[in-house]
């Protein structure tokens, strides 16, 4: 029987890396060159996964720039957007890379209303595009910028401190330009200027910022106001040396005959005095200066001074307006002689009454009785022919007067034929 050699693989053999890189390198190095170039080839091809999605963040909508003399009113607040490209590409988009504008290129400016005004959206990647946006239009209103001239009012924000009180408040300039939106300006009801008593009694004297406000007292957002502040001076007075005293009217001379003087009115009917303590113990009313009323035969209104005894000043200085009423006395005035007249008579009649005058009595203002100088009494003979009629006496009296008596109130009228 044959026998075999058979011989055991050496363990741990030494492989030789060197050699195996080496051998053959040429060819080696062609292949790995050919499948890096087919790589190359195949990732150019692949078309990237493109997505549609929302972006996470909302874009605040910035405010454009308007024509001069007009103002943008509304909140824009912010849109979403949904945004479509790449998907790596989208997910790189950050709200610093959005811009939301509000677009008033087709704005009426004509229009004092709001009106829906589209948001226009742009991204700064050049592979996403912006396919929606929400809301895609927002409700503003475009308006005239106006301006207005308002007195600027003082306003307390505390009281005096006790034992004083309040004098009348000067203002340095007394009036303020108020601008803004034409609807926001029509609002303007006032303009305050709020200042603060502090505890020591002393004249105030403050700058203070003008504050336009509403009706109802608060303040206007949206305006603009010249001067930002104002100077305001208040004197701090004791109350020991004020008191309320009222105001009586003078007048002098008389009305024109048939009026007269009805009532009188004063304006303000009382006012506030300062003075030593002594002076103003013996002080129980002022007279205004003297209003002549001579002739007057119509209504008045004066302004006068506030006379003003030695030692006694007003608190506020004020004129005293007086309003006169002045009224035509009344009366009547007898016509004892008024003639009676025959009224449309027909063609070819004569007329004639079986007494010719009448006795009348009229009531009224003076002024126009004594104006008057004639009247008339008629009857009307319209539709009648020849023949006997009783009729009525009817007296025209002038405007503002009134009939109190006629007689007689019946006459008979006799219609004939004319004699050719």
């Amino acid at each position: 029987m044959r026998a075999f050699n058979l011989r055991r693989p050496a363990i741990g053999r030494r492989v030789d890396l060197r050699r195996a890189v080496t051998n053959d390198f040429p060819l080696k190095a062609t292949a790995v060159a050919v499948a890096l170039l087919f790589w190359v080839a195949a990732g150019q091809n692949v078309q990237p996964r493109e997505v549609t999605t929302p972006f996470a963040g909302r874009v605040p909508v910035e405010r454009p720039e308007v024509p001069t003399g007009y103002v943008l009113r509304g909140s824009l607040g912010d849109v979403s957007v949904t945004l479509r490209g790449p998907e790596a590409a989208v997910a790189r988009v950050a709200v610093t890379d959005l811009r939301a504008m509000l677009d008033i290129s087709g704005a009426d400016l004509r229009r004092g209303d709001a009106q829906d005004l589209p948001v226009r959206v742009t991204i700064a990647s050049d592979q996403v595009k912006v396919v929606d946006v929400s809301p895609a239009a927002i409700a503003a209103r475009i308006e005239p910028i106006t301006t207005r001239t308002v007195a600027v009012q003082a306003r307390f924000a505390n009281e005096p401190p006790a034992g004083t009180q309040a004098g009348d408040p000067t203002l340095e300039p007394a009036e303020a330009r108020v601008s803004g939106p034409d609807s926001v300006v029509a609002q303007v009801a006032a303009v305050y200027a709020t200042v603060r008593f502090g505890d020591a009694g002393l004249d105030l004297v403050n700058n203070a910022q003008p504050v336009p406000v509403d009706a109802a007292g608060q303040p206007l957002d949206g305006l603009s106001v010249d001067p930002v502040a104002v100077r305001v001076s208040v004197p701090v007075l004791p109350v020991a040396t004020t008191r309320t005293v009222p105001v009586l009217w003078a007048i002098r001379g008389a009305v024109a005959n048939g009026f007269w003087l009805s009532r009188v009115a004063v304006d303000p009917p009382a006012v506030t005095v300062r003075g030593a303590t002594s002076a103003l113990g013996a002080l129980d009313h002022l007279e205004t200066a003297p209003i002549d009323v001579t002739g007057l035969n119509a209504n008045r209104t004066s302004r006068v001074g506030i006379l003003l005894p030695d030692g006694i000043t007003l608190l506020r200085p004020v004129d005293a307006t007086v309003t006169l009423t002045v009224i035509p006395l009344s009366g009547t005035r007898p016509f004892p002689s008024v003639a009676i007249v025959v009224a449309n008579l027909g063609q070819g009649l004569s007329a004639d009454v079986d007494q010719q005058t009448a006795a009348v009595l009229l009531a009224g203002p003076l002024p126009v009785l004594a104006a008057t100088d004639q009247i008339s009494a008629v009857v009307d003979a319209a539709g009648k022919g020849p023949g006997n009629y009783p009729a009525d006496v009817v007296v025209r009296a002038p405007a503002g007067t009134t009939v109190q008596s006629v007689q007689p109130t019946r006459v008979t009228l006799t219609i004939r034929l004319r004699q050719p």
